[in-house]
């Protein structure tokens, strides 16, 4: 699991690749605490290289989507395909997340 957090034009993108399961859920909350100091703005989770995640993980997104939201911020999941779109439908957080 990588993460790769850049500043485009005022919004916070972070690029998800690999597999984020269970054993890199610790690691990938702590990874996205630098997205926290810009919760007020935009922030993109681009999952176009990400193969799989957990639904541990889905709630730490769901976490930080929640704490974006009552600071007047946005989180948004791009690209998201595969076993990706699998997992947030069985889960039924696809309907808890904007995704573009």
């Amino acid at each position: 699991m990588n993460i790769n957090i850049q500043e485009q034009n005022g919004t916070y993108v972070a690029k998800l690749s690999g597999w984020l399961d269970t054993n890199e859920a610790s690691q990938f909350m702590e990874d996205i605490k630098p997205l926290e100091a810009h919760i007020d703005k935009s922030i993109v989770l681009d999952c176009k290289d990400l193969e799989y995640v957990c639904s541990l993980a889905l709630r730490g997104m769901l976490k930080l989507k929640k704490e974006s939201a009552a600071k007047g911020g946005t989180l948004l999941l791009r690209n998201v395909t595969g076993e990706v779109q699998k997992v947030l439908t069985m889960t039924g957080f696809i309907k808890l997340f904007d995704i573009e």
